[in-house]
């Protein structure tokens, strides 16, 4: 008896399955092609009143905001992770990993931090007014060029960890042989290590640009409005979801742009490496006050970008504990539990739905439906507030819908069931999220060999005693990690819960926000410190995995 080494070929999958694929897989892309499609049927007043007004304003800060993102992080970001890879230094070893650290403080409370400080009534213009005088000049932070630069240390770790590992993978014999040919390290960085790493720093801007492209709150902390921002005042000051919807189709445009062109700059320019077991970039040891000027460098990036934030985040908390009264501390626990409730609902749905199309995918055997399986991963590259806009369109027309049925089936009507509603919002996160389950849960089910499948489908199990009897033991840990990774960033979610959460239902993340747009900056210390402390958690996972990968690789 000759067994196929095919394990879909055993016994292949009911039909339902492509089914099941196929419909959550057209659930995650709706919204996207729905804002995008309104783009298609443009209402001809609405366009003319926005061009007339604050359209011009919106694209032009857009367009600032992700030149001036894009060249800070890569500036930063590639010329940290140059200083670690190639070259000793004091410090070197705890900045390796200490840099990475601004991941957890989201740009919303970076902004607000940066404002309270350096605005025209903070501590250091102050301080500055008090030493040089009352027409002593200092830039006003509340303005573009504040907005981005918090943005850029709030993001350049994507550029810094991509960059680091595009360097780390280069191989030493080509420096060796420029070095031998008479060429400075500089000009090695620029003519080999820059153009091999080239598509990880790309990557690396691309991310940190679609960030940027994304947020709101930060924007208008600094009077900075951008697309994103507009859709929020269009919706609420105009209260025209269709308008709103149009605007949002602009930024998802915006997004796909973005995409495109980081793919064909890639494709463009093709470096390849092989660095096998050979030596990376050879290591050189700096002195005197090249030393110290590397170690200052680092240092004061990661205090900007880290200390300070955190510093000024526990004098604020200690200062809220000394007057905290019971009431305040039942607020607080309660955006805590809504909070949690909401991360731990999210984390858990978007990790089962990300098994399921992952697994069904390969054991469907097509080769189309595991390259329709990856659409999941579109939300993530669509900013939150597209995606809520994209949601709430569909939700509000069932609403709509549903209450003209009941009025004349029964004489009544059940008011809004969806939009709103716990259900709506996560539909939102599993539409924003599922790419980093999805990628977290395939990339552990690469490692499962075919004949262990192939043992469990000729012994007669079905599809679903395979997943969970089977390849669910063996990638536990990948699918942990993308709950962990999940359950942060809807800790850290703030469009998509502004826009669609239940009437009176705020988090964490809502408070700070509210609290900041008030100058009540006390107020925001311990909610604020909550979700900083939680987003350190991807950043162990991060590092453990980075360490673990290191010891195998010298292993």
């Amino acid at each position: 008896m000759v067994v196929s080494p095919n394990p879909n070929q055993s016994k292949r999958p009911s039909r339902l399955l492509p089914l099941v694929l196929y419909v959550t897989i057209a659930l995650v892309v709706l919204p996207v092609v729905i804002v995008a499609s309104s783009l298609l049927t443009p209402s001809t007043v609405v366009w003319r009143h926005l061009a007339q007004t604050i359209l011009p304003m919106l694209l032009g800060n857009t367009a600032l905001l992700l030149l001036g993102v894009s060249a800070g992080t890569l500036v930063i970001g590639t010329g940290l992770a140059w200083l670690i890879t190639a070259f000793d230094f004091p410090g070197r070893r705890q900045f390796r990993w200490m840099l990475v650290l601004p991941m957890a403080i989201p740009a919303y409370v970076m902004g607000f931090i940066y404002m309270a400080l350096f605005d025209f009534a903070g501590p250091f213009h102050t301080f500055v007014r008090s030493t040089w005088g009352q027409d002593a000049y200092f830039p006003q932070i509340r303005s573009g060029w504040g907005a981005i630069l918090v943005m850029t240390l709030t993001l350049y770790p994507y550029v810094y960890l991509l960059a680091k590992a595009g360097f780390e993978e280069q191989a030493g014999s080509n420096f060796e042989a420029a070095k031998a040919l008479g060429s400075s390290k500089l000009r090695a960085f620029f003519t080999i290590a820059l153009p091999l790493a080239r598509p990880s720093i790309a990557a690396g801007v691309a991310l940190a640009a679609m960030e940027s492209l994304a947020d709101f709150a930060t924007v208008r902390y600094f009077n900075f409005p951008t697309v994103a921002d507009g859709i929020l005042r269009v919706w609420h000051g105009m209260m025209d979801l269709g308008a709103a919807s149009e605007l949002a189709g602009l930024l998802a445009l915006f997004s796909l742009f973005l995409l495109l062109i980081e793919h064909r700059n890639r494709g463009r320019m093709k470096y390849y490496q092989s660095r096998g077991k050979l030596p990376g970039i050879p290591v050189v040891r700096l002195g005197g006050w090249t030393a110290a000027l590397a170690t200052l460098c680092c240092a004061l990036t990661l205090f900007a970008a880290f200390g300070l934030p955190l510093l000024q985040l526990l004098v604020w908390a200690v200062r809220e504990l000394a007057i905290l009264t019971p009431a305040v501390m039942a607020t607080y626990w309660r955006l805590a539990v809504n909070s949690l409730t909401l991360a731990s609902l999210a984390g858990g749905l978007v990790v089962l739905l990300a098994l399921i199309v992952a697994s069904l995918s390969r054991l469907s055997g097509r080769r189309t439906l595991q390259n329709l399986s990856r659409l999941v991963t579109i939300g993530y590259a669509i900013p939150g507030a597209v995606i809520a806009v994209g949601i709430l369109l569909p939700l509000a027309f069932l609403d709509h819908s549903l209450n003209i049925m009941t009025s004349e089936l029964w004489g009544f009507a059940p008011g809004l069931l969806f939009t709103g509603s716990l259900v709506g919002l996560m539909y939102a996160y599993i539409v924003r999220f599922m790419a980093i389950a999805y990628s977290s849960v395939d990339a552990s089910m690469e490692k499962i060999t075919p004949n262990t499948v192939l043992a469990a489908r000729a012994l007669g199990a079905n599809a679903r005693r395979v997943l969970f009897d089977v390849q669910l033991p063996l990638i536990m840990p990948g699918v942990l990690a993308g709950a962990v990774l999940v359950f942060v960033d809807v800790m850290k979610e703030l469009p998509i819960t502004v826009m669609m959460r239940p009437m009176g239902y705020d988090t964490l993340a809502v408070w700070v926000w509210q609290m900041a747009a008030e100058s009540l900056w006390t107020s925001t210390a311990l909610p604020a410190l909550i979700i900083v402390l939680v987003g350190l958690v991807p950043i162990k996972i991060l590092l453990e995995a980075s360490s673990a990968g290191d010891k195998k690789h010298i292993g």
